[in-house]
């Protein structure tokens, strides 16, 4: 068989880096060459040393070539709510997202959205996420259709809900229950595609329906488990006078069954002391949403301190309370929230979240989130002079850490030349 072998300067990262010139945490190839065969990475390393006479070349000199990058949690249904003015996130939810969600009762709606969604990831370098559809199973359906469709990873679930919310949004415990199972049966484990048990948050769960959302947790160990903690304020207090009995906010998770390694909590901004203790003690994932924090107002998220307290994390969009599907520019206002807490993300930092450090915080590094050979073959080939200014700018680059900080700075969808998706060209598709 023919393999595809991807020509230019090829990036992947063995670990997390120590400083902004780690090059020993990196595989990294001024000449390099990605081999694709069947979707998966036949090998990498010096093109010299990777190259058959029988390859196809897709010369892509002088850019870079990543793995494709990982969006941790986003939501497929806010798709239309992306810069809709609010006050915060309650009003936010009450007056856009909500409304919004409730057309996702049609199906062709949702088909509609999802692949308008799918092709959004793709033209800006994502290739797998992990997302919330509406609380309509026929929404769950779609992206993982949609989705597999362009052969990708996607991890997704039906968002559990049942109070607190205007009918069209709403199912019940028994319901959210016996769509869920169904959903896992048809989708988890089928192709690339991967289910998350997903209800909303606490405030719209019932205590019935967080039991429930545990016994699919329990039932089924390899599914993820996503949710929401700590993002606001007036979230928390309304969340307390909910669950009176719990000792906090992330208490009431523990209490059924949805904390531990496999689980994904969105913001994780107001923390306690104990709440942070008892996330490290579970291998719970803190997920840092800065462009949805800003716009929102929510606050400031605590990398260093939670990081301290032994908390792992990772880094998101969440679309649409986000304002931009990139992970580049998620990662420029990721490090402006830390730098004004006088905390630093620097540039290979920065490129090694959105890859392995995020697949690590999913439990799917073994698979993504690398350029390892027998992984699976979805990359990110970014253009450093991209844009007039960008070019302007590389001009006077002298390092890798340089030319990564002006595409993390500058960069957004214009920056992906490419992207590949199980081995096969997408964007330009698209």
């Amino acid at each position: 068989m023919t393999r595809l072998v991807l020509r230019g300067r090829v990036l992947s990262f063995r670990r997390a880096p120590e400083g902004p010139h780690d090059l020993s945490a990196c595989l990294w190839e001024e000449d390099g060459a990605v081999a694709v065969s069947d979707g998966l990475i036949a090998d990498c390393g010096a093109f010299s040393a990777v190259c058959r006479p029988d390859d196809e070349i897709a010369d892509h000199r002088p850019h870079l070539i990543l793995p494709g990058f990982i969006d941790p949690h986003i939501h497929m249904p806010q798709t239309q709510v992306v810069a809709s003015w609010a006050a915060e996130l309650l009003d936010w939810l009450n007056d856009h997202t909500f409304p919004a969600e409730a057309a996702f009762a049609d199906p062709d709606h949702a088909a509609r959205i999802s692949g308008a969604f799918c092709d959004e990831l793709i033209r800006h370098g994502t290739t797998t996420a992990v997302a919330y559809c509406s609380s309509h199973a026929a929404s769950a359906e779609a992206l993982f259709a949609a989705a597999e469709a362009r052969g990708m990873c996607m991890v997704a679930g039906k968002t559990l809900m049942d109070r607190n919310a205007p009918q069209g949004v709403l199912d019940t415990a028994q319901s959210g229950y016996d769509d869920s199972m169904a959903l896992i049966a048809r989708w988890h484990g089928r192709g690339r595609a991967l289910y998350a048990i997903t209800p909303r948050f606490a405030i719209t769960s019932s205590p019935a329906q967080l039991e429930a959302a545990g016994a699919l947790a329990a039932e089924h160990p390899d599914c993820l488990v996503q949710t929401h903690l700590s993002e606001n304020r007036e979230e928390i207090r309304f969340t307390g006078e909910l669950y009176p009995d719990a000792p906090d906010y992330f208490g009431i998770y523990e209490r059924y069954g949805l904390t531990g390694p496999r689980s994904l909590f969105g913001h994780c901004i107001h923390l306690s002391d104990r709440e942070r203790a008892a996330m490290a003690e579970s291998g719970s994932v803190a997920v840092f949403c800065p462009t949805s924090n800003l716009f929102l107002g929510s606050g400031l998220f605590d990398a260093e301190g939670l990081a301290q307290a032994g908390v792992r994390q990772a880094i998101a969009t969440d679309i649409g309370g986000g304002t931009s599907w990139s992970m580049l520019r998620t990662l420029d206002e990721g490090r402006k929230v830390l730098q004004l807490q006088g905390q630093r993300l620097d540039p290979l930092a920065s490129f090694h979240r959105i890859t392995l450090g995020n697949a690590e915080a999913l439990g799917l590094a073994s698979r993504i989130g690398t350029l390892d050979p027998g992984t699976e073959a979805d990359l990110a080939v970014l253009d450093s002079a991209a844009t007039p200014a960008m070019a302007l700018r590389r001009e006077r680059v002298e390092s890798l850490a340089d030319e990564l900080f002006l595409i993390q700075t500058l960069g957004d969808d214009r920056a992906v030349a490419e992207t590949y998706v199980g081995g096969v060209q997408f964007k330009g598709r698209i």
